[in-house]
């Protein structure tokens, strides 16, 4: 791992976004949030909250609100939306997403986020996705909207490719058994679609891309350089020798 001190560049310099998602898939996911338009959306664990602008640039009488604890995305979310002129429609709360009650909308986001319902990523458990639905059906209003994005298996788990995510063969569901949950959470299925090996590439590419521009912006004699390279090299190969084409990320166009 590297230092806890060494800075980084942002991932937003080199993602769109923080999960594999192409230009085309996002634009289906947009039209599915605002056709109708919503009067309210809600994005559970919106990072620096791209998906969220682009809804409300689509559905100009809708207000939003992004929640997320990294206050370093928050931070960037609050910088888009007055660089694009939404701020006075859009809210972003540096805040854990347990302490969002109360506040249903028509439209909702949660992409790679059902950990804010389970155990602590640290604790390397199964993810809970019955516990996130059951929370996001109390934050989808009656008839509302949800886009709902999730890893799963796209194949059967081997040891180098869970060795370098928590280990275990139990950590996320196959698809069919994560659209079981979703039905039986009380959500309806309007449209259910995969992350292509593609935009897979492109993210992991861009995860890695922040390591490159550290090295390219420092001297190779770098006290830290190596251990950046060496990081680089781990993520490299945890990917394209261990998960790739074996973890997948499913988008659930969903209807409350």
């Amino acid at each position: 791992m590297t230092d806890s001190t060494l800075e980084l560049p942002p991932l937003y310099e080199s993602l769109t976004w923080l999960t594999p998602l192409s230009e085309e898939r996002a634009a289906h996911l947009v039209a599915f949030l605002t056709e109708p338009a919503p009067a309210e959306v809600l994005d559970m664990g919106c990072g620096w909250g791209e998906l969220l602008l682009r809804v409300l640039t689509s559905a100009p009488q809708a207000r939003g609100r992004g929640v997320d604890s990294a206050s370093a995305s928050i931070d960037r979310a609050k910088q888009q939306a007055s660089a694009r002129g939404l701020l006075d429609r859009a809210t972003f709360d540096s805040i854990p997403g347990l302490e969002v009650q109360d506040r249903p909308a028509d439209a909702v986001i949660c992409i790679g986020a059902s950990q804010i319902w389970g155990p602590p990523v640290e604790d390397a458990q199964p993810l809970d996705y019955a516990a996130a639905l059951r929370a996001l059906r109390d934050l989808v209003l009656p008839g509302g909207r949800l886009v709902y994005g999730e890893a799963i298996w796209s194949a059967t788990p081997h040891p180098a490719a869970t060795a370098p995510l928590s280990g275990r063969d139990d950590e996320f569901l196959t698809e069919d058994a994560l659209r079981e949950q979703i039905r039986a959470a009380g959500f309806e299925v309007v449209d259910q679609e995969q992350a292509s090996i593609q935009e897979w590439d492109v993210f992991e590419a861009g995860y890695r891309a922040r390591f490159t521009r550290w090295l390219e912006a420092h001297d190779a004699g770098h006290p830290a350089a190596a251990q950046v390279l060496r990081q680089y090299e781990e993520l490299r190969a945890a990917y394209e020798e261990g998960y790739r084409g074996v973890l997948g990320m499913s988008y659930f166009c969903l209807k409350g």
